[in-house]
């Protein structure tokens, strides 16, 4: 039997009802509820022919660790893609490709935030290592706010022959560093590019830094030195959506 994941949340549960309603298993939905989202959630399901189960809100607080706001649906995890999958994803993109590796993020809410950004930035995957980071858990999902239902999210047992892949087809690797000598906004980013971005702590390992075409900084104007690693990754690729509307008003 497939391995099962909870998502949970208003927003996060109504995003894979109507996305990918094939995956879903069972919801589970505080009893009594007059909320409308909730309610117009149940009525979906139950068209969808998906099996409910209405629960007191203490049982619901028992399955997963998070604000679930009164509903849960257990699904089949997504298929992660495969490189032959990104590359046939990068081939049929209509512009240059956008993408966002995370070296290491490990906060379930950095990567939530992190795919939410992606998704509003058009970017065509989010790529991980599978080691010492965080996967798709259900407090990702939920922070994703329904992005991670729409933009992929990659796995990779080998980042740094990730990178060397990306770099053969053509794909540009910019790595953010608070010591690069060269700013964001100096560097073109209209063509194909894999934005890098380190770990919450440590930043770009050695490896994946030594195989960057660019490092560049974000400038830093108040008193802290660096800023989270969502944040900046929302600067980055908004930055490269700036630049590419520049070019193509």
């Amino acid at each position: 039997m497939p391995k099962q994941e909870f998502i949970f949340g208003v927003h996060a549960v109504e995003k894979l009802i109507t996305a990918a309603p094939a995956r879903a298993v069972s919801l589970f939905m505080v009893r009594g509820t007059h909320n409308k989202r909730l309610r117009a959630l149940l009525a979906q399901a139950e068209r969808l022919g998906v099996p409910v189960e209405l629960c007191a809100r203490e049982e619901l607080d028992s399955k997963v660790a998070g604000a679930h706001q009164g509903v849960i649906v257990v699904v089949t995890p997504a298929a992660g893609l495969n490189e032959q999958q990104l590359r046939e994803l990068l081939s049929q993109a209509p512009g240059p490709a956008l993408l966002l590796i995370l070296d290491g993020v490990q906060d379930p809410h950095n990567l939530g935030a992190c795919l939410r950004s992606a998704d509003g930035a058009g970017a065509q995957a989010v790529i991980v290592p599978k080691d010492k980071a965080v996967g798709l858990t259900g407090t990702v999902r939920k922070v994703a706010s329904g992005a991670a239902e729409f933009t992929p999210l990659v796995q990779v047992t080998n980042l740094a022959r990730m990178l060397r892949w990306l770099k053969e087809a053509g794909v540009w690797l910019v790595g953010t560093s608070d010591d690069a000598s060269e700013t964001l906004f100096e560097l073109d980013l209209t063509g194909p590019v894999a934005l890098v971005m380190g770990s919450e702590g440590g930043g770009l390992r050695r490896l994946t830094r030594e195989h960057c075409d660019y490092l560049v900084s974000l400038p830093m104007h108040g008193a802290v030195e660096s800023l989270n690693v969502s944040v900046a990754a929302g600067i980055c690729l908004y930055e490269a959506v700036r630049q590419r509307k520049d070019q193509n008003p």
